[in-house]
């Protein structure tokens, strides 16, 4: 019997033992942000995990100064291992200033003579509630429908959100070397003129956002209508290169449809996705070059009405220039920059898309043969490839697109020395003064 007792307690001890030495490490404390700029605008979460017995309660306090307030307290149920508190700093009265805040949690562990273990942090920030300052620098902005235009202005803080917005666009700016801003950006082809109103934003790092209204011009412009007859023999060309990127396809025009449509659509999205990739500096050199001795097909924002067999089918716009010389013509980057894309794009092609920084970029479609590959640097007039058609193209011609931010723009406008050192040459020189 004795013996028995024995082996009762000690197996009493070795469970006590192991259920009070089970959990010895307190709660894990982080939280988002933790350090830096904060308002009342800013979402703070405090994340707490304990893998042990589980959380048992936090309390949180801020200190400014030599005041200490209480922000958040909260209990938690038996066996709750992970928990996220929002934290809201609109509840107390903070001044524009270094402030502390201060979390302390315990856990469910009987660790420490049934106390549990405790752990506290520290997390040290500011407080700010002041927007950025806006100075604007750039004073004349004029525009027609479809083309560019730069401002540029100073800020008197980091922001971490900074271009030109109007309606439901946004213009990202990029700060020089001097730093202060630069910001191009379109009066869109697809925009009424009502709903061109560009302004200037920037958001801070805490999450403050001022406007400002910039003085500019803005001219309407009407672009051409266009009757293209799709025929049967353009249909049996190119349905054989577009086929196994057609799911379901069906006849050669449902095969156009789709690629006229669909793809064309994917095609655009991969375009702003490349606008990402954009230096934060001008790379170009001067006017854009203009494919030398070739003669125009195509405007920019033709509006295209698609017709077969005298029936209307669809409608989209030309959002580049068409230009044709002799077949397997070689062409010519329009400016100095980066590849960023040099291989086949639906409707365009085989293509090369090249970075001229500030988010400006340069697109030549529908190619026979690629002479750059993604990384390479280009200067103005380097061969970059020879012209074709490849794509959607009923011919062999160049497909030359500008682009802004990922949106289309006139292209004559970069081909002009005048309009460039009036609307955006000067203003960057400027920036260097």
């Amino acid at each position: 019997m004795k013996k028995f007792l024995l082996i009762l307690i000690v197996a009493g001890l070795a469970v006590g033992g192991y259920l009070y030495f089970r959990d010895t490490n307190p709660p894990q404390i982080s939280l988002t942000p933790s350090a830096g700029p904060v308002s009342n605008k800013t979402e703070l979460l405090l994340s707490l995990e304990d893998t042990g017995m589980g959380l048992k309660q936090v309390q949180v306090s801020v200190v400014q100064d030599d005041n200490r307030m209480p922000l958040a307290q909260q209990d938690f149920t038996s066996g709750r291992q992970a928990a996220d508190v929002p934290l809201d700093l609109n509840k107390l009265k903070l001044r524009d200033d270094d402030f502390r805040i201060v979390v302390s949690a315990d856990d469910q562990s009987i660790y420490h003579f049934g106390q549990g273990n405790s752990s506290e942090q520290s997390f040290e920030l500011t407080y700010d509630t002041r927007p950025p300052i806006i100075s604007l620098l750039s004073k004349a902005h004029n525009f027609t429908k479809g083309g560019s235009g730069l401002v540029t202005f100073n800020l008197n803080e980091e922001a971490k959100r900074v271009g030109v917005e109007f309606s439901d666009r946004f213009f990202p700016a990029y700060q020089l070397d001097s730093g202060i801003y630069a910001c191009l950006f379109t009066y869109p082809f697809d925009m009424a003129e009502e709903d061109f109103v560009p302004r200037v934003v920037a958001r801070d790092l805490a999450g403050n956002e001022r406007p400002a209204g910039i003085y500019y011009r803005a001219k309407s412009k009407r672009f051409r209508q266009r009757k293209i007859n799709i025929s049967d023999s353009f249909l049996s060309m190119k349905a054989p290169e577009f086929e196994a990127r057609v799911p379901n396809s069906g006849s050669p025009l449902e095969t156009f449809l789709y690629v006229n449509q669909q793809i064309r659509r994917q095609n655009r999205a991969k375009l702003v996705d490349l606008s990402q990739q954009t230096a934060h500096e001008p790379l170009w050199e001067g006017p854009f070059l203009r494919q030398p001795q070739a003669a125009t097909q195509a405007l920019f924002a033709d509006h295209r009405t698609y017709y077969y067999q005298g029936k209307k089918i669809d409608q989209q716009i030309h959002l580049g220039h068409d230009l044709a010389s002799v077949a397997q013509d070689k062409i010519v980057a329009g400016n100095s920059g980066k590849v960023l894309w040099a291989e086949y794009m639906g409707i365009y092609g085989l293509c090369v898309v090249i970075d001229h920084g500030l988010g400006l970029q340069s697109l030549y479609a529908h190619m026979s043969q690629l002479d750059v590959q993604p990384g390479d640097t280009v200067k103005r007039g380097q061969i970059i490839g020879r012209s074709g058609n490849t794509g959607l193209a009923g011919g062999d011609h160049l497909h030359l697109g500008i682009l802004v931010t990922g949106t289309p723009v006139q292209t004559i406008e970069w081909w002009d020395s005048h309009w460039l050192e009036d609307n955006i040459s000067s203003k960057l020189a400027r920036t260097s003064e």
